[in-house]
């Protein structure tokens, strides 16, 4: 796919270079670096190019508003999603936003992440058409998955019990159309990114009910803890953005018309600790 590198420039919008976010002694505040970010091409609605050829998606507007909320600039690069991770592991890019899943795997490989902006499953989609109802009728065949990502993930915790074999794909769209052209009789992406695919490109595809699983937390990432200042910001500005309610107001424009409903995250141990003693001290009065 075409590499496409996308430069947004806050420097234009009045004000939002002129609060530093450390004091102004700090010869490396905010305001005078201008962070490069990486994301994926297609990953919709995450990131990807409208009719307009303009680059949106929540990871897109979610990025910009913190930036905005933080005052610090950016370059955002789109450069697909492996390539999107070299480029931080090669200090090329100070950080990554692209649907990425915050799982245990990735941080003991040196992803740094963000606190959670969206939680996502994984499921299983087939032709409109298929015979296929279930994993059972997995047996002997082929799906597809994207490499590197959780639906890959996914379908290879499962391969061994039902019996398919995989086929990896560099990106989303070359995966789908396997599907609907035959090569493979299903594939595995999160489920976000499928309903979004298969509405807006009328895709001849379904997406099987009771195939999803827990599902993860997308998290914004860095590879250099020396990057730990951007980290900290995308926190901060994200708490704030929640709170204003603006958050809300992209998830909405991107998904409210979407077949699905997010599923919330499964709570930790420690978590389900906590609402246990929660429940015995009520139960005591």
């Amino acid at each position: 796919m075409k590499k496409m590198c996308y430069l947004l420039t806050m420097g234009l919008l009045a004000g939002s270079l002129t609060v530093p976010v450390f004091a102004a002694s700090d010869a490396d505040s905010a305001s005078d670096k201008k962070w490069v970010i990486a994301t994926d091409t297609v990953f919709k609605p995450f990131e990807y190019t409208d009719d307009d050829g303009n680059f949106v998606g929540i990871d897109v507007d979610v990025l910009d508003a913190i930036a905005k909320d933080q005052g610090f600039e950016y370059e955002l690069k789109s450069l697909g999603w492996d390539a999107s991770i070299a480029a931080c592991q090669a200090g090329q890019a100070d950080g990554m936003i692209a649907g990425a899943s915050i799982t245990d795997e990735r941080k003991d490989s040196g992803w740094l992440f963000s606190d959670g902006y969206y939680n996502a499953t994984q499921s299983m989609t087939v032709q409109k058409d298929s015979d296929i109802k279930g994993f059972d009728d997995l047996k002997g065949k082929t799906v597809g998955v994207k490499t590197g990502t959780q639906g890959a993930t996914y379908a290879e915790s499962l391969k061994d019990e039902y019996g398919f074999n995989i086929t990896y794909y560099e990106d989303s769209p070359t995966m789908y159309q396997a599907v609907l052209g035959g090569q493979v009789v299903a594939c595995f992406e999160d489920t976000p990114i499928m309903a979004s695919s298969i509405k807006d490109g009328d895709l001849a595809l379904q997406i099987l009910e009771d195939t999803a699983n827990e599902g993860s937390p997308y998290g914004f990432a860095i590879f250099d803890a020396d990057n730990q200042e951007l980290l900290d910001m995308f926190n901060a500005g994200l708490k704030d953005i929640k709170e204003s309610g603006e958050y809300n107001e992209i998830i909405s424009k991107y998904l409210a018309k979407m077949p699905f409903r997010q599923k919330k995250p499964k709570p930790t141990l420690m978590q389900q600790k906590h609402l246990l003693l929660k429940k015995k001290l009520q139960n005591n009065f």
